[in-house]
């Protein structure tokens, strides 16, 4: 008798999983490892946007593959925020986030008081699901009425940051005291009779980095012997010590090393250590005593690196400069070529009335003016000899949403690179790559900063979009493709001073994979570094913290002494530094997002006007444009008119059927603005007809 065959499994099939993003529309995607399906509004089956679940594939319709939710295995969110509505006898709580569909029930009876409107928390007790509504219970009424600050509230909810320490934490930072006898005692150098001072932007609260400059001859290393006989200045870079107040597995280290870094949204820093750290004890305030890590750096007259002399330090800033202050001086410096270098006149004659408002110490005005002028001379030698071994400068705009005390957008801020900013980026990548250098030289364990070359599909697909220039000819193209980085560098200079310029800077900054954190010396190819880390802001990296306790063990070492907790922190290196570089993505994905909401909510005020912009991408269901102020929006397809157009992928461009009319990349078109979506982030132009440019 023939066996009865069955339809049941021996092993379950094992469905997709990934973790899905929701439109604003209700539909989502799942990103998977077997690929990308869409799930539509109706399959959704209670997921949120962020949550990780599992989906059955659909049967194959249209032009993506399909999926149905099958269940939620990890929650996104365990609380939301969103206005609270009455409608007796619930009191339901409405998303704010347009990414979220499900309002939350709530018993009005639990909160009489609540008004209606109200800005809430709600902590989710029941997720929905086909049957069922979410319920919830009210933890926090955030405002009883609109304010400026709910949309990056919103952020930080949506991105899961820390924006409490714990008691412990707090607790610690509280009782940290800086003890300078104590410090000198455990071998820190005296440093306070050097002109030492700090340069940052005007609004910074915190000062974790400082810098001097000296003529070599004569010095002596901190162990005494002299310094190296081919030096003509010793560049010091002095940098907060943050690791003697944050020891290895304390209450505010845990705290630290969870957040992995500070982030900076448009209206608020998150710190990563508690502000009597990060403002007060450990920011590098002028006319006080400090601990710092301390690099020396000892250059020749061409301002090649000749010797380093790394270990820690007791500072005293004398001035506290601002990148405009600086910039100032050296504007003066250009305008008096009669001031040569070396010599100590100060820029255009400064006056005492004037030395205040340079340094904030009348007595180091002139002397730190000096030092300015030759540090911004050293640091274009620097710079240029960085470029010469294939390192990439995008020297991209960066936008800044400038706010009121309400919180309401005032103005657009383009931030570019300027001679005072080059002073000290220069100075701070050569102390990273010294320190880098130095621990690889040693094989001692550290937290390096990589990045890789460019991938070859990357850049051959950029290169099908350049060729849409008539200045990216064949033999640069060849280059280009390899990942040489002279070829890139090529690509930037052709693409200056033209209509794409930014665009062209962006998409091949697009193309660059990005830098991250591991325990092995891989090189940084951006930088041109065969080693590299980040040693120069603890404040606010937890590897430069990592960094400097590394650093600190292995001088410890070299004098005989064991350094607690050493050994338990370098077999967490590869965690810390995996973990580090995941921070790090979303606080800069949250701090963007922050920037770009406030940035519509500032252009709502100028619906209907018109602007100049550049076409940054096309697609079948329209064109990108880029105003000059970064600011980037949508040209529905819908809005060209009734005439059908298509997308010629191979040019990159739109291309009207019966007209022959063309969107190409790098194009100038003049624009409206017909909506700007704070909320969604999402900004609407249209052609602006018969105006030429």
């Amino acid at each position: 008798m023939a066996r009865r065959r069955t339809h049941t499994r021996r092993t379950p099939r094992s469905n997709p999983v990934g973790t899905i993003s929701v439109h604003p529309d209700g539909h989502g995607f799942v990103v998977t490892a077997e690929g990308d399906f869409f799930v539509p509004a109706s399959k959704m089956n209670g997921a949120f946007d962020g949550d990780s679940v599992e989906v059955a594939p659909l049967p194959y319709k249209g032009n993506s593959p399909t999926a149905r939710v099958v269940r939620v295995l990890d929650r996104a969110y365990q609380s939301i925020i969103g206005r609270y509505e009455v409608a007796e006898p619930f009191g339901v709580v409405v998303p704010e986030d347009p990414h979220l569909h499900h309002d939350v029930f709530t018993m009005r009876a639990d909160n009489p008081n609540i008004p209606d409107g109200a800005l809430v928390r709600v902590r989710l007790v029941n997720f929905p699901s086909r049957g069922t509504a979410a319920t919830g219970v009210i933890e926090e009424v955030i405002a009883e009425q609109e304010h400026g600050s709910v949309l990056v509230d919103l952020l930080v909810e949506r991105h899961k940051l820390e924006t409490r320490f714990s008691d412990a934490s707090q607790e610690q930072a509280r009782a940290a005291t800086l003890d300078v006898p104590a410090a000198l005692a455990q071998g820190y150098v005296d440093l306070r009779e050097r002109v030492v001072f700090t340069i940052d932007p005007a609004d910074a609260k915190d000062f974790d980095d400082a810098v001097s400059l000296e003529p070599a001859a004569d010095l002596r290393l901190s162990d005494g012997s002299p310094a190296p006989s081919a030096a003509a200045w010793r560049l010091g870079v002095h940098i907060a010590d943050v690791s003697a107040y944050v020891p290895w597995d304390s209450a505010i280290d845990l705290d630290a090393r969870r957040r992995a870094t500070s982030t900076y949204l448009v209206d608020r820093v998150i710190p990563m250590l508690p502000e009597e750290l990060s403002n007060d004890l450990c920011s590098l305030r002028p006319e006080q005593d400090r601990l710092s890590m301390t690099a020396d750096l000892y250059l020749d007259a061409g301002a090649n690196l000749v010797g380093a002399d790394l270990y820690p330090a007791v500072i005293r800033s004398c001035a506290r400069l601002t990148y405009g202050q600086v910039q100032q001086v050296l504007d003066w410096q250009s305008a008096r070529p009669a001031a040569r270098e070396g010599e100590g006149e100060t820029p255009a004659g400064l006056s005492p009335h004037e030395a205040p408002e340079l340094a904030g110490n009348p007595a180091a005005a002139e002397p730190v003016a000096r030092r300015v002028a030759q540090l911004s001379r050293l640091a274009k030698r620097r710079a240029a000899m960085r470029t010469r071994k294939g390192g990439i400068d995008f020297n991209n705009p960066e936008a800044r949403v400038t706010l009121d005390e309400q919180g309401v957008p005032t103005g657009i801020e383009l931030r570019r690179k300027t001679d005072a900013t080059e002073l000290i980026e220069e100075a701070m990548i050569l102390a990273n790559e010294a320190v880098a250098e130095h621990l690889s030289r040693l094989s001692f364990p550290c937290a390096y900063r990589v990045h890789e070359k460019p991938a070859l599909d990357s850049l051959v697909s950029l290169a099908a979009t350049l060729e849409e220039f008539p200045w990216f000819n064949l033999d640069l193209e060849g280059r280009f493709v390899t990942g040489d980085p002279f070829a890139i560098q090529e690509v930037l200079e052709l693409a200056q001073d033209r209509p794409e310029q930014e665009l062209v800077s962006s998409l091949v900054l697009r193309s660059m994979k990005r830098a991250l954190y591991r325990p092995d010396c891989d090189g940084h190819f951006g930088l041109a570094s065969a080693a590299y880390c980040h040693f120069t802001s603890p404040i606010r990296r937890y590897p430069d913290l990592v960094v400097h306790r590394m650093l600190k063990a292995q001088i410890a070492g070299r004098q005989g002494r064991k350094v607690p907790g050493f050994r338990q922190q370098a077999d967490s290196l590869r965690w810390i530094c995996e973990h580090s570089s995941e921070m790090e993505r979303v606080a800069e994905k949250a701090a963007r997002e922050s920037q770009e909401c406030k940035m519509a909510e500032y252009l709502q005020q100028f619906v209907g006007q018109s602007f100049s912009g550049v076409v940054s991408g096309v697609a079948t269901y329209g064109v990108y444009v880029r105003l000059e102020n970064t600011a980037e929006g949508l040209v529905p397809i819908r809005s060209l008119g009734s005439e059908y157009f298509s997308l010629d992928a191979a040019h990159h461009c739109l291309v009207g059927q019966e007209s022959g009319t063309m969107y190409y990349l790098g194009q100038r078109l003049p624009v409206t603005l017909v909506a700007a979506d704070p909320r969604t982030r999402n900004i609407d132009f249209k052609i602006t007809q018969g105006r030429q440019l």
